[in-house]
Order: structure tokens, then C-alpha cells, then sequence
């Protein structure tokens, strides 16, 4: 069994106040190439289709010229919403679209949508769980003790339907510990939004959206991260498409093989350091597509250039972002930086440091302790 695996498409994005819809459109036409090319047998979209709850129309044109060509490719297409859709929305008219092959999970309440499909190994089933967060999950199962988003994430899983002489395929949107975040990814104080690996040890394969990095979980855990770069934090991530193929055997243990096909943007996203005079230089990149890219330049001269940015777009059509790194700047940084740290809870102060030592956020059960030592030392609460 051969799946695509795509997630964060955020349909309708603006980076920068650059609208992205063009290069969506573009890169979307690759991911369909792709899909053509790998004779998949099912695709799958793990959340954030769109970027705002309340897409644009241009987003939501594009969204549906992207899964009528699936349709016309009779291909099933599984497709869950994500923490920036609206599940409601996402999910309008679900029944009938389910009737082209287009599967999309619906607002979640205590059941999880499953579907199954078959090979030569036999049957594989496509559970749909939606991002959830604990209110979700404690409005469906009252008499369930959910204090965090990993005991969410637990007694959804529970009480999913789960037949494990088949093989199993999770899709969902989580934030998983361990995984490497992204600036144009949104964050919680202390890791709150953790999930812990150990719930999904039950499938065969956990397709994963919410992250924007491509990257492993341990073996059979994966995010595919956006098919384009959503920050200048992502200028040099290898964007890609992850296929899937599924063998033989179930209960967790089925062959597993994942590999990655290359997205190669229209318009690529870089990032330029120099002086002005440097960087004015048509010669310093000739050959190269920085007139059409989206750049982020810093300028090094001690003094301010007037109108860098309008005279650097004589060079560079498409800069985003434009900043300096000089003397005056770094001192300015380090003296903003002191204001901001007197500005700061001590509770934040400290999760800040914890991440910074551990390379994960805290825990929800660390972030709750750490608010009570806080109020016991600070406020005089007990």
C-alpha cells in the first residue's frame, strides 16, 4: 500500500505581507506530478488545509481545484482539519463529497471516522482524528480524568475502534515532545500542548501535520512538514512530499518503507548578509534567481543607507524583510533585551530556560508545578 503524505498546506498564508497564493498554486501542481509519478493508492492531509478558520476565496478555490483533480484521478483522499482551520467549516457537506473518494474528518465528539482500504497484504485502516484539545475530549467522555493535552490525545485513542489484525494508519495533528519547531509555527508557554509518542504505539504508521520541519518521531511517527517555506527559519529546509508503503504484517509491526520526493518552489526563500555596496553588486550573484526570490537582507554598514530598501529593489524584486547588524543595532538589542527580562513572569523566565537547556518545552505536569512553586515563593500562596 502506497500513501502520499502531505500536511500544512495553509492555503491562503501571507508571509510577510507577501500573498502566497501563486506559489500554492504552483507547488500544489508539483505535489500532483508527484502523486502521478509514485502511483500512489491514497493520499493523506494532516491538518491545517487552510491558514485562517476563515479562509480567503482564493484559498478555497484553489482547495477545491486541488481535490477535483484528485477526484478525477479516483484516488482516496483522507483529510483531517488542523489547529488554524475551523472544523466545522472544513468539514460542510462531508457526506456527499465522501461519495468522489474525498474523506474529511468531522468536528470531533468522542468518535474517530475510519476507513478501510485493501491490497495483496489485505486490509489497511485510515483513522481520521482531528486536532483536539482537551475541552474536546472531556466534552465527549465526562467521567474521564483529562488534565492535559497527552490525556487527550490518550483517551481518544482508547476509545477508537482499533483493529489490530489490521495494519493501523493514525492521521493527526499534534505537537509530539521532541519534535523541531518553526518561527511560523504558533506556541504555547511551557510546552502545553505536549503529546507524548508512547500513545501511538498501537499503529503501523502516525501521519503527522502541525509541524513545518520534515522529520521522524522514532521509526513509524512522521511529520511531512509545508510543502513551502512559511519563515525565514525555514530558509534552509528541504521541503518535500513523504510516500509511504505499508507491507507485510499488523499490530504495529507491519514492513514500513518512507522516502521523500524534493519540492522545489518557484520562488525560493534566502536569506543575504552584507554591506550595501556588496549587495548592490549585480555580480556578487550572477547566475543565480535572487532578482524572483523572497529575501530577508541584512545590511553590515555602520551607518543607515537612505531608501535601502527602494534601491535594493532595483536588485532584489522581492524583499520581505530588511534589517541591520551593526554596532548601534547590537547595542540597542542588548538593552531592549534587559527591558524585556524585567518585563517577564519568573514563570515564563523559567520555561524559557528549561527549553533552552533540554531542547524540549516543559511538560503539562512541570508547567502546573511550576505555577504553584511560583505563586508559593512570589505571592505568598500556598
Amino acid at each position: 500500500m502506497k500513501l502520499v503524505h502531505l500536511s500544512d498546506l495553509h492555503l491562503g498564508k501571507q508571509v510577510n505581507e507577501f500573498p502566497m497564493i501563486e506559489e500554492q498554486k504552483y507547488i500544489l501542481a508539483e505535489i500532483i506530478r508527484i502523486i502521478d509519478e509514485s502511483r500512489a493508492d491514497a493520499v493523506i492531509v494532516a491538518g491545517d488545509i487552510y491558514d485562517k478558520s476563515v479562509p480567503a476565496v482564493e484559498a478555497v478555490r484553489l482547495l477545491g481545484d486541488f481535490l477535483q483533480e484528485l477526484a478525477a484521478r479516483k484516488l482516496p483522499v483522507f483529510i483531517i482539519s488542523g489547529n488554524h482551520d475551523s472544523a466545522e467549516r472544513l468539514a460542510f457537506a462531508s457526506s456527499l463529497i465522501d461519495m468522489s473518494g474525498i474523506h474529511i474528518s468531522p468536528v470531533y465528539d468522542g468518535q474517530v471516522s475510519s476507513f478501510s482500504l485493501e491490497d495483496e497484504y489485505g486490509i489497511v485502516d485510515i483513522h481520521l482524528l482531528p486536532f483536539i484539545k482537551p475541552v474536546h475530549v472531556r466534552r465527549a467522555f465526562q467521567d474521564e480524568k483529562i488534565n492535559s493535552y497527552n490525556d487527550a490525545l490518550k483517551v481518544a485513542i482508547e476509545h477508537m475502534d482499533i483493529n489490530m489484525e489490521h495494519r493501523n494508519v493514525l492521521v493527526t495533528h499534534q505537537f509530539v515532545t521532541g519534535a523541531s519547531r518553526s518561527d511560523s509555527e504558533e506556541k504555547t508557554v511551557g510546552g502545553t500542548d505536549n503529546v507524548d509518542a508512547a500513545a501511538f504505539e498501537s499503529f503501523d504508521y502516525v501521519a503527522l501535520g502541525h509541524i513545518h520541519r520534515p522529520q521522524n518521531i522514532g521509526e513509524r511517527i512522521r511529520y511531512c512538514g509545508t510543502p513551502l517555506k512559511y519563515s525565514f527559519s525555514e530558509a534552509n529546509h528541504n521541503k518535500s512530499v513523504t510516500i509511504v508503503e505499508l507491507g507485510e504484517g499488523a499490530g504495529g509491526e507491519c514492513s514500513l518503507t518512507l522516502s521523500t520526493e524534493e519540492l522545489v518552489p518557484e520562488h525560493d526563500m534566502v536569506e543575504l548578509r552584507g554591506t550595501y555596496e556588496q549587495l548592490m553588486d549585480r555580480n556578487t550573484y550572477e547566475g543565480t534567481s535572487l532578482e524572483s526570490d523572497y529575501v530577508h537582507i541584512t545590511l553590515t554598514d555602520e551607518e543607515d543607507v537612505i531608501n535601502a530598501m527602494g534601491r535594493l529593489q532595483s536588485v532584489y524584486r522581492n524583499i520581505m524583510k530588511l534589517d541591520y547588524d551593526n554596532i548601534r543595532t547590537r547595542t540597542e538589542s542588548t538593552v531592549r533585551a534587559a527591558q524585556d527580562l524585567k518585563k517577564k513572569k519568573p514563570a515564563n523566565l523559567f520555561a524559557e530556560l528549561y527549553e533552552m537547556q533540554n531542547g524540549v518545552p516543559m511538560s503539562e505536569e512541570q508547567s502546573v508545578l511550576l505555577d504553584k512553586l511560583v505563586k508559593s515563593i512570589w505571592e505568598g500562596e500556598e
